[in-house]
C-alpha cells in the first residue's frame, strides 16, 4: 500500500495558512526553525480476538544544527501543548 501524501501535506498548507493569517503582514518575520513528526503504522499481526496489532515507527526531520536548541524547542512544544496553547 502506498503512503498518503495528503496528510502531511494537508497539515503542512494549514501550518502555512495559520502562520500567513498571524504573520503575514510583517514583512520582518521570517521562518527559522521547521521540525516535523510522523507516526508510521505498520501492521504486525493480529491478537487472540482478532484485532490487528500495529507497531508505531517516529520519523522525524529537521534543519535545526544545534541539538540543544533541537531539544529547547521540544521541551517548548510540550510546554505549550500540555498547556493547552499547542494547537
Amino acid at each position: 500500500m502506498p503512503l498518503d501524501r495528503a496528510v502531511l501535506g494537508k497539515m503542512a498548507s494549514e501550518q502555512m495558512e495559520a502562520l500567513e493569517e498571524s504573520y503575514g503582514d510583517d514583512e520582518n518575520v521570517q521562518i527559522g526553525a521547521v521540525m516535523t513528526f510522523v507516526e508510521v503504522l505498520t501492521p504486525v499481526g493480529e491478537d487472540e480476538e482478532g484485532n490487528v496489532q500495529l507497531r508505531s515507527d517516529i520519523r522525524v526531520r529537521h534543519n535545526i544544527g544545534d541539538p540543544y536548541r533541537r531539544v529547547g524547542l521540544l521541551q517548548q512544544a510540550a510546554h505549550d501543548i500540555l498547556g493547552g496553547s499547542g494547537g
